[in-house]
């Protein structure tokens, strides 16, 4: 049972994990547009994260079991979050980036 759920748990990591730059096609053929053109970062130092480039979206901190444990309002453009978690790995979306972090 928990083989099954880790297995799901890491396609479901897999499926939401989103290129850093996304392109749009505009109404003219042969015409690229970046959309997005600034990249989110995620750093981890012990239990600290260190968001750059995300103002205005939130952040999430999810067990491998699926339970949420920290929802936060990213408010600056480069922001520090301390970590009240016990060590261990966890899943952590920003926007559309979602990456998989250990705490140590």
């Amino acid at each position: 049972m928990t083989r099954k759920l880790l297995k799901l748990t890491f396609a479901a990591v897999l499926t939401l994990t989103v290129p850093m730059s996304l392109w749009a096609v505009s109404e003219e053929p042969g015409i690229e547009q970046q959309v997005n053109d600034r990249e989110i970062t995620i750093t981890v130092q012990q239990s600290t994260l260190l968001v750059n480039n995300a103002q205005g979206e939130t952040l999430e901190v999810v067990s491998l079991t699926g339970n949420q444990l920290l929802k936060v309002k990213i408010e600056s453009p480069s922001q520090r979050i301390e970590l009240d978690i016990p060590k261990g790995c966890y899943i952590v979306k920003v926007g559309k980036v979602v990456r998989k972090i250990a705490i140590r």
